[in-house]
């Protein structure tokens, strides 16, 4: 299997079990694709997580307010926010985190140990998101009620050792 399959099926996994768990919902994966063009304007709420060993990506969820809105609403299990706030925005930085963490910890069997940075998350209207880097992503949209959460996810091997700290120990990791 190659890495981008591996990584689908990661992403599909992780998404999928994060919103049965935390939010009872029951989504629906598309196939997943690669992506290779330049990322285009966006409108909505996007999510970056940064995570680094021997091998470096970045994962990310996009979705559009209204969805966030509603994430948010059922994540808290509250009635969704009218307009994109600051209990939003942390809702949204939470779901990266636990995605992109679940596939961080599935990638980690064949990338070895991976750290995980912080969650940064953009609202607007018109921008573009780019991360440096590589760019092929491994993309997997999901529906629901009627809207798409787009889950992305790059890696690419670390041109220079990196020493990390996991689960309360540190490794040397050689590339």
């Amino acid at each position: 299997m190659i890495l981008h399959d591996r990584i689908v099926d990661c992403i599909r996994h992780s998404a999928g079990q994060v919103f049965s768990t935390m939010l009872g919902i029951e989504i629906n994966p598309s196939e997943g694709y690669l992506e290779t063009a330049p990322p285009q304007a966006n409108d909505g709420v996007v999510s970056f997580i940064g995570m680094a060993g021997a091998w470096t990506g970045t994962g990310s969820i996009a979705c559009s307010a209204s969805m966030a809105c509603r994430l948010c609403g059922q994540l808290l299990m509250t009635e969704p926010a009218a307009a994109v706030d600051e209990e939003v925005l942390d809702a949204i930085a939470e779901l990266t985190n636990m995605i992109i963490g679940n596939v961080k910890t599935e990638m980690e069997a064949e990338l070895g140990p991976l750290g995980l940075s912080i969650p940064t998350v953009v609202f607007g209207k018109n921008f573009k998101a780019k991360t440096a880097g590589p760019s092929e992503w491994s993309v997997v949209a999901f529906d629901w009620m009627g809207e798409q959460l787009v889950v992305r996810a790059c890696f690419t091997r670390a041109e220079h050792p990196h020493v990390i700290p996991h689960y309360g120990h540190t490794y040397a990791v050689d590339v």
